[in-house]
């Protein structure tokens, strides 16, 4: 504070101080009481968001107005300042969480770029004060995060050095007990940068950063005479359980790369609205939006359920609600003699604190059913409205064992329950089935043991792949034997790209001269006509000429065998 005496300070300087501390006061009790808000349910929330998005509008405005002031009779620090744009970022970023808006994570990145370029940081060292360093540490972590989702991976690599500089300098400074857990934030955002198997390379050899969002020449287009369905894609749940898998703040790679499959292209939102608070959080970009999106790492069954339960009560009419479950497989522990949806295991979901005594939990499981898994029956309550099911798991055929009870569309696709063993070192490093629906092509190039490729040569794969997803969608949309559920779905664009993905990858892995098992295959339900569609000649010899044009044909069968 300043040493002037408080009597000598001008009335009117004085209100600018008092008016400022309000404004801080007001904006950190909005911003803790965030945590308190349900994470579910869409409508709750939005005004509470805009009452802090305004004040945090108001708090920003006034500190760049009175700046002088505030230095000299607040002592604002920069790094205060820091904060205050630390937190508008923050929110920006658990606003695009709420709103799958991507153009929301634009306006987190400017503000933490800001923070970056303007040193707000640069003198918290001189506090003094571990609590300080760690909110820095905590500022880079969050600015990973953003960058990550809109593939600055250029910008990643920059702050990674610049944090592990950080980690050390605190750690080195600070006795601190918290190095371990920093250090393992280094490691876990360095594994995630190296998870994709393929490197695209320009002539300089710098890589390429491919985006996997929809774009507007991604999906195939509906043409004329293609009769499906009008229903619109309006929630997914995104949840991730498998041990061992690399992950980043709470989301893995299969999440992650399934979460970009249901997004746009982001825009910037400055072009075409008036700027949450800095810009009106209730104005809707021109173009439809995302589906909006739960992500759910690891969560307990009633976490799971809740949410499920949530979404299932506020999907619009004529719309659809997408469960994608990567998880650990759960087995059946023995046979009965009438197998119903709960007797065919499902996927592991998180324990949590449940269970105390795990030797009785061992011994129950011989006569009960686990009660850590998601069972195909769990979802039979929801199948009362339109739902598409994505599973990538060791014991994805379990949801083979559907009953569609209430005649409303539902499709399954399910991943293979195994790959060959050349493959499945990988597993850490992301799913391939997942890796097909979210980049078929990087996808192609690593199971034919393609590390890198150049930029021209990537570009020409991917026109032809176009031409493949066209064709593929004709392939279903004339087909005379396929399940209607299919068609209700092919009307949205999300849902029809992930259709054609998966029949890519259906045709393209029983072609593999590597995958001969029937449990390398993915299945789905209801089941799709094979000779049709996933056997059809006309797209074997289109996948033959794309591993032509790789010079990997012998790779591939030229059809495939009888028996398979």
């Amino acid at each position: 504070m300043s040493v002037v005496n408080d009597d000598d300070i001008p009335q009117v300087e004085r209100k600018t101080v008092t008016d400022f501390c309000y404004l801080l006061d007001k904006s950190k009790q909005l911003f803790n009481g965030l945590r308190d808000l349900p994470q579910y349910g869409q409508k709750q929330w939005q005004s509470y968001f805009g009452r802090t998005f305004d004040v945090y509008t108001k708090l920003w405005k006034f500190q760049q107005q009175h700046r002088q002031v505030l230095d000299t009779r607040y002592g604002l620090k920069r790094w205060q300042i820091g904060e205050i744009a630390s937190k508008i970022g923050q929110l920006y970023y658990h606003y695009y969480l709420r709103t799958s808006e991507t153009s929301y994570l634009n306006e987190a990145f400017s503000f933490y770029s800001a923070i970056r370029q303007r040193s707000y940081y640069s003198q918290v060292t001189k506090e003094d004060r571990p609590e300080l360093v760690v909110k820095k540490l905590r500022y880079y972590a969050r600015f990973i995060v953003v960058c990550l989702l809109l593939n600055k991976m250029d910008v990643v690599k920059d702050l990674v050095k610049e944090l592990s500089d950080e980690i050390e300098d605190y750690t080195h400074r600070f006795n601190t007990e918290d190095q371990l857990e920093w250090n393992l934030v280094l490691q876990e955002v360095a594994a995630f940068i190296e998870a994709d198997p393929v490197m695209v390379l320009n002539d300089d050899n710098t890589i390429v950063i491919i985006s996997n969002r929809l774009a507007e020449s991604s999906g195939p287009a509906l043409e004329q005479g293609m009769v499906v369905g009008q229903l619109m894609l309006a929630d997914a749940l995104i949840i991730g359980n498998c041990n061992n898998q690399v992950k980043f703040s709470e989301l893995t790679i299969d999440m992650f790369r399934m979460l970009q499959a249901l997004e746009r292209e982001p825009m910037n939102l400055t072009s075409q609205m008036n700027k949450p608070g800095l810009q009106d959080p209730g104005e809707k970009p021109t173009k439809r939006e995302n589906p909006h999106k739960y992500l759910l790492y690891k969560p307990t069954f009633s976490q799971l359920y809740t949410f499920l339960a949530a979404s299932f009560k506020e999907l619009p009419a004529n719309s659809a609600l997408l469960i994608y479950l990567s998880a650990t497989g759960v087995f059946p522990t023995g046979r009965s003699d009438y197998e119903g949806p709960y007797d065919f295991g499902g996927v592991l979901t998180n324990s949590n604190r449940d269970v105390v005594n795990g030797d009785a939990l061992h011994k129950r499981n011989q006569t009960y059913k686990e009660m850590h898994c998601l069972h195909p029956g769990d979802l039979y309550p929801f199948t009362r409205k339109p739902l598409f099911v994505i599973v990538d798991s060791s014991n994805s055929v379990a949801y083979k064992n559907f009953t569609n009870l209430f005649g409303q569309p539902l499709v399954c696709l399910l991943s293979p329950t195994a790959y060959p063993k050349a493959l499945q070192d990988h597993s850490q490093r992301g799913s391939l089935f997942t890796l097909f629906l979210n980049n078929p092509l990087m996808a192609f190039l690593f199971i034919s043991g393609l590390s890198s490729m150049r930029k021209g040569l990537w570009d020409k794969c991917q026109a032809h792949l176009q031409k493949i997803n066209r064709d593929i969608a004709q392939l279903l949309t004339h087909s005379r034997s396929i399940d209607q559920a299919f068609l209700q779905f092919f009307g949205d664009e999300f849902l029809r790209l992930l259709l054609t993905r998966f029949i890519f990858c259906s045709a393209t892995l029983r072609m593999h001269k590597s995958f001969r098992e029937t449990r390398n295959y993915p299945e789905t339900y209801p089941p799709l006509p094979r000779d049709e569609m996933i056997e059809n000649l006309h797209l074997q010899k289109q996948i033959l000429e794309l591993a032509s044009i790789l010079d990997v044909r012998n790779l591939f069968f030229e059809t495939t065998m009888d028996e398979y």
